[in-house]
C-alpha cells in the first residue's frame, strides 16, 4: 500500500463456543481501495465481514471509519416500502429536504432514480441488488463491506453487475472489502484479492490490470494465469 491505512486489522479472533473460526487475522486496505476476499466454502470469509461491521463479538485490533455501509448476499429490502422508502430507510434522523436529496444522489448513483416509487417484487434481481447497494451508499460512507452481493443473481446478471459495480466505485472511489467465493468476479473487480483459508490468511495478489475494465480482460493470458495462482493458493486449505 502507498497511501495510510483507511482499514488496518490486527490479531482479528472469532470464536464461536470453543470452534474458531478465524484464527488472527491481519489486513489493511488503503483509502479508496478496492479489496477481495476469496476462499473455500466455510472458510470464515463471511465471519471476517461480519466482524468488522461489529455484529458479532471479536477479539483483536481493529481501527476503522464508523460510518460504513453494508451489503449482504441476500437482497435485504423491504418488500412493503417503495425503491425511495427502502433507499431512505436509514435516514430518519435528517430532515425531509436533505434525506430527499441524499436519495436522490444515491439513487442517481446506481441508475434507479426513475423506479423510485416502485416495488422490490417489480424489479428484476438486479436491480433489487441495486437498491440495496443505493442504501450502503445513501448516508455518504467512508468503507462499504459487501458479502457475496451477487451471488444469488444467474451468471449473466452477475456478469453485468459486477462491470455496472466498476462504474459505480469509479466515480468516488470508495473502500471496498467484497467477500465471493468466485476468483473471477475477484480479480476483475480488485486492486488485491486475499485468500482466506482455515481462519487465516493464505496469501495476497496484487491486481495490476489497467482500468477501467472490460469483460475482455478474463480471457487473457495474464488473468488467466493469475486465476491459477490464486486457485492453487485457495487449495492449500
Amino acid at each position: 500500500m502507498t497511501q495510510p491505512a483507511h482499514i488496518q486489522v490486527k490479531g482479528l479472533h472469532v470464536r464461536y463456543d470453543t470452534h474458531a473460526v478465524l484464527c488472527g487475522v491481519d489486513l489493511e486496505l488503503a483509502r479508496g481501495e478496492f479489496v477481495s476476499i476469496v476462499g473455500k466454502s466455510g472458510c470464515g470469509k463471511s465471519t471476517l465481514l461480519h466482524a468488522l461491521a461489529g455484529f458479532i463479538e471479536r477479539e483483536g485490533e481493529v481501527a476503522m471509519p464508523a460510518d460504513i455501509g453494508v451489503v449482504f448476499q441476500s437482497y435485504a429490502v423491504f418488500p412493503w416500502l417503495t425503491v425511495k422508502g427502502n433507499v431512505g430507510f436509514g435516514l430518519h434522523r435528517l430532515d425531509s429536504s436533505e434525506r430527499d436529496r441524499l436519495i436522490t444522489r444515491a439513487l442517481e448513483t446506481v441508475g434507479l432514480l426513475a423506479f423510485a416509487k416502485r416495488y422490490p417484487a417489480e424489479l428484476s434481481g438486479g436491480q433489487t441488488q441495486r437498491v440495496a447497494l443505493a442504501r450502503a451508499l445513501a448516508p455518504d460512507p467512508e468503507v462499504i463491506l459487501m458479502d457475496e452481493p451477487f451471488g444469488a443473481l444467474d451468471i449473466y446478471t452477475r456478469e453485468k453487475m459486477q462491470t455496472w459495480l466498476l462504474d459505480v466505485w469509479e466515480r468516488d472511489h470508495k473502500t471496498v472489502l467484497f467477500v465471493t467465493h468466485h476468483i473471477e468476479e475477484a480479480l476483475f473487480l480488485s486492486d488485491r484479492v486475499m485468500v482466506l483459508g482455515r481462519g487465516c490468511m493464505l496469501g495476497t495478489f496484487p491486481v495490476g490490470f489497467p482500468r477501467p475494465r472490460q469483460e475482455e480482460l478474463k480471457f487473457t493470458p495474464a488473468f488467466v494465469d493469475l486465476k491459477r495462482r490464486v486457485l492453487d493458493t485457495m487449495e492449500r486449505q
